[in-house]
């Protein structure tokens, strides 16, 4: 091709590499990066869905993380709105916080991306390609334990297929004096041993993070393993408790009207059982009203906690969530010990 001219997409080749996967091998599939308008998406899924099946969630995980930024959940809503129906049946959404490249907010405007670098990327190093960032999420978000758990919470409650970084369930940091993307790419810690118990060679071909509150010596996964309450325990809850929910993986999602600007309501049905799940973006407590348009919606069971809810007369809930506080609820439950569980 000549200069000047513009490329032309052979989206058909997807429809026959599809066709040759599924031959070789049916449990396999085509997963897409592809950071394109939410509008765009059909053109990797195909109209019936017969070209990729998965698709990273670019349009929503940027405007995910503007709202962390901001404390605003509206910007996400929208998101959400926008690419849930554009999913044909055979096809699915992955959704992600971080993955093994920078953190890419291509698609915000420059005020937008703007609040987003200095909330979470202050200096310059940390910055990548004057349109991301390279750092891991644990740092991001100040390894503020109430803003992680949002963020996974979040993650696991989001239409689609959730998708983990390596490392992210330890809470793994970054190493900025490498080379761009390597900063994000550093070892897994397992253990408190040399190099974080990855290799016994002399030298990792990336080095390990050794320092800081980050150090192999002070996040590993032995060490999180043996401690209940670490968050790579309480992650592990949350996983377990997701695939008993039907709801969030096959449901009709809907994006509900919270009352607050800070506060993300999303509702999910699924042959005749319904969820709600809550995330608060502020640091602020917010108190919500909530009136459900669901079977059994009077009536709502804390999967995560032991907040249950009874609706007044009018069939509104008030519901008080922390700074940084989540809910999944099970909607209409008469027998509190179904769903009942210690998390």
């Amino acid at each position: 091709k000549g200069a000047g001219v513009k490329p032309v997409k052979d989206f058909a080749l997807l429809e026959e590499m599809r066709r040759f996967l599924q031959w070789r091998a049916r449990d396999a599939i085509l997963l897409a990066e592809a950071n394109v308008l939410a509008g765009e998406s059909l053109d990797y899924f195909g109209d019936e869905g017969d070209r990729l099946q998965m698709m990273l969630n670019f349009p929503v995980n940027q405007r995910l993380f503007y709202s962390l930024a901001t404390g605003d959940a509206r910007p996400l809503a929208r998101a959400i709105r926008e690419t849930g129906d554009n999913v044909p049946r055979d096809a699915q959404w992955v959704n992600f916080l971080r993955s093994h490249d920078e953190l890419d907010l291509g698609r915000l405007t420059k005020a937008q991306r703007g609040r987003v670098l200095e909330a979470f990327a202050p200096d310059p190093s940390m910055r990548l390609y004057q349109r991301g960032i390279r750092r891991r999420l644990a740092p991001m978000l100040g390894n503020d334990r109430r803003r992680m758990e949002l963020a996974f919470s979040l993650l696991f409650a989001l239409p689609g297929t959730p998708m983990l970084q390596y490392g992210d369930e330890i809470g793994l940091g970054e190493d900025l004096s490498l080379n761009e993307r390597e900063a994000t790419r550093t070892p897994m810690q397992w253990t408190a041993e040399p190099h974080g118990g990855f290799t016994k060679a002399k030298k990792a071909v990336l080095p390990v993070v050794e320092e800081g509150i980050f150090g192999y010596r002070k996040v590993n996964v032995d060490a999180q393993r043996r401690d209940p309450d670490s968050f790579m325990n309480w992650l592990v809850r949350l996983i377990r408790t997701r695939k008993e929910c039907t709801e969030l993986a096959w449901g009709k999602c809907e994006v509900l009207e919270s009352g607050s600007p800070s506060v993300l309501a999303l509702s999910y049905e699924f042959r005749g059982a319904a969820m709600v799940t809550l995330h608060n973006f502020a640091d602020a407590a917010q108190t919500l009203r909530l009136k459900l348009a669901l079977e059994g919606g009077e009536r709502l069971v804390d999967l995560l906690a032991e907040e249950h809810s009874k609706a007044d007369r009018r069939g509104v809930h008030e519901l008080v969530l922390d700074g940084y506080g989540y809910r999944w609820y099970r909607v209409g439950v008469v027998d509190e010990t179904l769903t009942r569980k210690r998390f």
